[in-house]
């Protein structure tokens, strides 16, 4: 079964992106939070795709118990 890229609402701190990020790529996420604020930081670019990542990614529980989404 191919790997889901979600948001980790369970683990979030603001919206989940870098939880399920650091999921999907098997990280630490303190490193995901810590290279986002770095990416902020230059330039803002960070904060940028941060907020349409929260728009655009799923949350974890949208999956169905088989890995599809809710809407397939």
């Amino acid at each position: 079964m191919a790997k889901k890229l979600y948001k980790d609402t369970k683990h979030k701190k603001i919206c989940g992106v870098c939880a399920g990020i650091s999921e999907y790529l098997d990280i630490d996420v303190t490193v995901i939070r810590l290279l986002w604020v770095i990416f902020g930081c230059l330039g803002g670019a960070g904060f940028v795709a941060y907020i349409m990542a929260a728009f655009i990614m799923p949350d974890k529980g949208d999956y169905l118990e088989d890995g599809t989404h809710e809407n397939e």
